[in-house]
């Protein structure tokens, strides 16, 4: 089973969000150390938990403190951007990594509607065409597949021009998006830490519709969830704690940010017996190492994932690599 991390730059205890993406920088070195095969940052806007916004700019900044770990996006909410500058900002990330360099694109917003609206997203019924006319520029531009004369993007280069393009993929929590990712020949990675469900219909419907295309020849899934591993399984169960409360304040509609153990301990237990709370616990991965080991290759085997990615959690900076550490590849 291949491991990966996604990394949402999480703000932990008394860090601010400015920290929090420094220490994704962190997190990535260790990440390649310890011998996972990618690290992926994320985009979320106007969500105080998490830190970054901007996963092209982290990219850029990883692809200077890596040497070999697959660097990419989990992902880049295409519906918010011009295709062509996600295009030319891969292209520039290719160049500076050649080969190393992976685009998930997803078709959410990655923010509340008003803030959608703040960015100018042009909604997620905008999201089949502007992938097609992104990846039309990823293959023009590398030569890999020219874009005819008379089409209406046609002499229209994503620069950096270069001999590779970045490998894609489409981030999914549905068999409808699932199947498009299928139809368009690219890779598929389930968002299950989002989706709160398993990945394996998901993944089954990809793999139904995939037809090859210049992207890759056979069909390729992973899936994304959240794991906390520490010592024992009393120390994993504890320290997930402030995750499991601000997951459960999220899903009742009032975001929260718990930065002590107790504190998130005293909030779980005031919804204890609720079916959220329940609903929370049923679903998370915190334990020893050697459970969250094999419950993540059960997980793997039962969706038929090529690929899991390991969300990194935990209570501080230095939990979240200890965890990293214990789950790292064998």
């Amino acid at each position: 089973m291949k491991l990966s991390v996604l990394d949402l730059s999480p703000v932990t205890g008394q860090a601010t969000q400015a920290e929090a993406v420094r220490q994704t920088i962190e997190v990535a070195r260790a990440a390649e150390a310890l011998g996972y095969h990618r690290f992926w940052v994320a985009e979320h806007h106007n969500i105080a938990t998490l830190g970054s916004p901007n996963p092209e700019i982290l990219i850029a900044a990883l692809t200077q403190a890596t040497t070999r770990i697959r660097l990419g996006s989990g992902g880049v909410m295409l519906v918010n951007y011009s295709p062509l500058k996600v295009a030319e900002s891969f292209m520039e990330l290719e160049a500076l990594a050649p080969g190393r360099i992976d685009l998930g694109l997803g078709r959410a917003l990655g923010a509340d509607g008003r803030t959608g609206g703040a960015l100018r997203s042009v909604g997620s019924d905008a999201f089949p065409h502007y992938f097609q006319l992104l990846t039309a520029w990823l293959l023009d531009s590398s030569g890999k597949v020219p874009i005819p004369e008379g089409h209406p993007i046609f002499d229209i280069k994503a620069n950096p021009t270069g001999p590779s393009h970045p490998d894609v993929f489409v981030l999914c929590t549905s068999e409808e998006s699932a199947s498009f990712a299928g139809m368009m020949g690219v890779g598929l990675v389930f968002a299950e830490f989002i989706a709160r469900t398993e990945a394996g219909p998901s993944i089954a419907a990809y793999r139904r519709a995939f037809r090859p295309s210049a992207f890759r020849s056979e069909p390729w899934a992973g899936t994304a969830v959240v794991a906390y591993a520490a010592e024992t399984d009393e120390d994993g169960w504890r320290g997930d704690a402030p995750r499991r409360a601000g997951t459960v304040a999220m899903l009742s509609g009032r975001r929260r940010r718990f930065t002590e153990i107790a504190e998130a301990e005293a909030f779980l237990a005031e919804w204890k017996g609720t079916p959220v709370l329940e609903d929370v616990e049923r679903r998370t991965l915190a334990a020893s190492a050697p459970v969250i080991r094999e419950r993540l290759a059960q997980k793997a085997g039962m969706a038929g994932a090529d690929e899991v990615f390991v969300m990194s959690a935990g209570p501080s900076l230095d939990l979240r690599l200890r965890s990293l550490e214990l789950l790292a590849p064998r």
